[in-house]
């Protein structure tokens, strides 16, 4: 039994002992226990009037009173058993209120034939105070059973007032009557005040009993309250003392009240060396900031709750980074009475910290560092691949033995190989500095797959290889990065032509209807070639990473084509295939164009004169060799080639004699492209057309060269067409602003051959499937 159900015992007892099922159960004892009392009254009347009047009524009387007492004592005898029965308390009492009208009537009964037989009225006084003495019986058990006591009070005065009647009727002296009446008034108005005195007294002793219970239960509860804060207090005393941390109790002036054992094994001040001293005075030092601890002194001062970190010192001088938590506590009045200040020893993860960031911030310069030297050395080795590529061109117009032509080619084939490699380091730089752009503009899938295939088709023809594509399902528009997805398509089918020399290749895609308004995107390239050992699966995506011995595959191109595919929200995989070669699988989740994609701009040839209009050319280059080739590129052109090595040195040609075109190297000495290309544009007069030269291919470098104010871009390696193409543009552009006349116009670049495009699918509209008939370019 717990504390409290003890100590509310008593109450519990008085309270079952005065319900009303206790108090029936408290009548119903008192009145079997007291049944042998009661009858001596009713033996000592039955016997005087046996004596008296006649041994008969006193026989007759006596039964009548002991029937009235068995009946009634028989239910209340058997009142607990009903109880543990079922029968409900109310029932119980109607019952035992029945009996005891029973009971009072066989009373009233005896005191009338007493009060009949006898002569003359003498059994008056007697049927008077026998009634008087069974009112008093009855009403003080009032408190028990009001309605038993109630009734046999009625009943014994009903029955007074009967006997009182019956005696004026018969009496003939009117004083006797007086008298009589004048006693039974005394009897009542006795009768009365007893029983209104006792009952009053018993009520208010009951209900002392119960204010004075209900208060030994509200001390205790106090008590067991008062004994558990006790024990809530020194416990929390004890965490507070032992605490890890350090524990400051402050008054409003943020003066110390009190401190535990953490803040002398922290800091290593005593309990009496800080008690009564301000806090700033304590724990600040040369590095602490005072105007923080002056800001943090006055916002907990004013009742905020703050969390900081700030720098305490040691009592032996050492610095500690400290995390505190100031936490106001009120008074009853609502004003600050105290603040609590719990602190944490954070030197060592302070110092974790600066570590990480320096680490993050050398791994980051690292990173910068490395992105930059790849795209500088990439830059470098594009220089010597433009005079490379630029001089087997212009063998290409030369006489040349077969042998030579067969040289030439090696070295141009080389050479574009190199600069493959040369231009993936630089995607891998722009990689790895998380500068890849990634647009959402609207296009068509089926015209982005057809491009990258038109794309590789001449080299698949010329090794006498189909290139295959299916489509398992309708190409909706969708909005992506069609650039990004050419990039990775031209990668895979590049690798698949070149690592086949039999059989050929298939593109099976298949898109389907997501969520949202997606479409779930798988492109599947299949090849017949050399196939990936299963062994060195996950390796073929590694950066420069090289599968196989004499006949390679490089993870070069598929570790950009994996990463941009990535960068796009999509994964590109290697799946497994029943039959020779590689399969590669590309997926991608791709918005729904809300609109239709533009139609790409047909392929059209690039107007330039025959024998271009004779123009002035200052070619700002500092590299010998490319200016060597520019010559070399332009010697059947009448074009006069005015040289610059530097940047300052362009400006001041076009400031001494305009040229009509500048072909401007980005990266040169003194000036830099931009800069010379800004100043040329600063002065007055007429200004040139300005063609960027370099070596950057990414379209931001394009942009870069227009905000600059430069008006074409030319990438190396440089090729004729591409040049001549350039002088066209700014011939026509100079035309529409001088009205300079062009002469005949042909194609230097030769009329584009259109795209063979048979069709790729059939379907009936009905089936909204479509079946895969492929279109296949060989030589067979």
């Amino acid at each position: 039994m717990s504390d409290q159900a003890v100590e509310n015992q008593p109450l519990a007892v008085f309270e079952a002992r005065n319900n009303p099922e206790g108090l029936l159960r408290r009548y119903a004892r008192g009145r079997v226990r007291h049944v042998a009392a009661r009858q001596v009254a009713t033996v000592g009347g039955a016997v005087a009037l046996g004596l008296l009047v006649d041994p008969a009524l006193g026989l007759i009387v006596a039964s009548l009173v002991i029937v009235g007492e068995g009946v009634d004592c028989l239910l209340l005898h058997q009142v607990p058993a009903l109880i543990r029965r079922g029968v409900s308390v109310r029932h119980v009492m109607l019952l035992s209120t029945l009996t005891a009208g029973f009971q009072g009537l066989t009373i009233a009964a005896s005191v009338v034939l007493a009060q009949a037989t006898a002569p003359d009225g003498e059994a008056s006084l007697f049927s008077f105070a026998f009634l008087a003495a069974a009112v008093l019986n009855a009403g003080v058990v009032c408190g028990y059973h009001k309605a038993a006591a109630n009734l046999r009070i009625v009943i014994f005065g009903v029955t007074a007032i009967y006997g009182f009647s019956a005696e004026m009727l018969n009496h003939e002296s009117t004083e006797g009557l007086f008298y009589n009446a004048f006693g039974l008034s005394m009897l009542a108005f006795t009768s009365y005040a007893f029983l209104h005195h006792s009952n009053g007294a018993e009520r208010r002793r009951i209900a002392s009993e119960h204010k004075l219970l209900l208060g030994q239960a509200e001390l205790a509860r106090s008590n067991a309250d008062l004994l558990q804060s006790h024990d809530d207090i020194r416990q929390l005393a004890l965490i507070a003392q032992h605490a890890n941390e350090s524990i400051l109790l402050l008054d409003p002036e943020m003066r110390i009240l009190w401190v535990n054992d953490g803040v002398t094994r922290m800091k290593g001040y005593s309990f009496e060396e800080l008690v009564g001293r301000s806090l700033k005075d304590v724990f600040s030092g040369p590095d602490t900031d005072l105007g923080q601890v002056e800001d943090i002194m006055a916002r907990a001062s004013s009742g905020e709750t703050l969390r900081v970190e700030v720098i305490n010192y040691h009592k032996d001088g050492r610095k500690i980074w400290v995390e505190a938590a100031f936490a106001p506590v009120l008074g009853v009045d609502g004003a600050l009475a105290e603040v609590i200040v719990t602190e944490r020893d954070i030197t060592e993860a302070t110092a974790h910290t600066a570590e990480l960031a320096e680490a993050k911030h050398r791994a980051e310069a690292g990173a910068r560092a490395k992105a930059a030297f790849l795209a500088t050395m990439s830059h470098e080795m594009r220089m010597p691949m433009n005079g490379i590529i630029g001089m087997t061109d212009l063998l290409s117009d030369t006489d040349l033995t077969p042998d030579q032509t067969n040289c030439k080619k090696t070295i141009r084939s080389s050479a574009e190989a190199l600069l493959k490699i040369i231009n993936d380091i630089l995607e891998y730089s722009k990689l790895e500095a998380d500068k890849v752009l990634i647009l959402a503009e609207p296009f068509s899938l089926r015209t982005c797959l057809r491009e990258a295939t038109d794309i590789l088709r001449p080299q698949a023809r010329e090794k006498g290889l189909y290139l295959d594509i299916c489509h398992q399902s309708l190409l909706p528009d969708v909005v992506g990065d069609s650039g990004r997805l050419r990039q990775i398509l031209i990668n895979l089918l590049g690798n698949a032509v070149k690592f086949t020399d039999a059989g050929g290749v298939t593109v099976t895609t298949h898109a389907k209807a997501s969520a949202g308004d997606m479409v779930d995107l798988v492109v599947q390239v299949q090849d017949t070639g050399i196939g990936v050992p299963p062994d060195r699966a996950r390796e073929i995506f590694e950066q420069f990473e090289h599968v196989g011995s004499e006949t390679t595959r490089k993870g070069r191109g598929l570790s950009i084509s994996r990463q941009i595919a990535e960068s796009m929200g999509g994964g590109l995989f290697l799946s497994e295939t029943q039959t020779r070669g590689a399969c590669f699988e590309l997926r991608l989740q791709l918005a729904l164009a809300e609109v239709e994609a533009p139609l790409p701009p047909k392929a059209r040839s690039v107007p330039i004169c025959a024998t271009l209009v004779p123009l002035r050319l200052l070619l700002a280059e500092d590299n010998r060799a490319n200016r060597l080739l520019v010559t070399r590129l332009l010697v059947d052109q009448p074009i006069e080639i005015i040289e610059a090595v530097n940047g300052g040195e362009a400006v001041e040609q076009v400031v001494r004699a305009p040229p009509d075109v500048v072909l401007m190297d980005l990266s040169m000495p003194v000036l830099d492209g931009f800069a010379a290309t800004r100043g040329i544009r600063a002065q007055d007069g007429a200004q040139p057309w300005i063609i960027a030269l370099t070596a950057k291919a990414f379209d931001s470098d394009r942009d870069a060269c227009i905000d600059a104010g430069m008006d074409d871009f030319l990438c190396k390696p440089l090729r004729k067409g591409a040049l001549l193409s350039a002088l066209a543009r700014a011939q026509t552009a100079m035309a529409l602003d001088k009205s300079i006349g062009l002469q005949s116009v042909v194609d230097v670049s030769g009329a584009a051959t259109p795209a063979h495009e048979a069709t790729l699918w059939k379907s009936p509209h009905e089936s909204g499937t479509i079946s895969g008939r492929s279109i296949r370019s060989s030589a067979r």
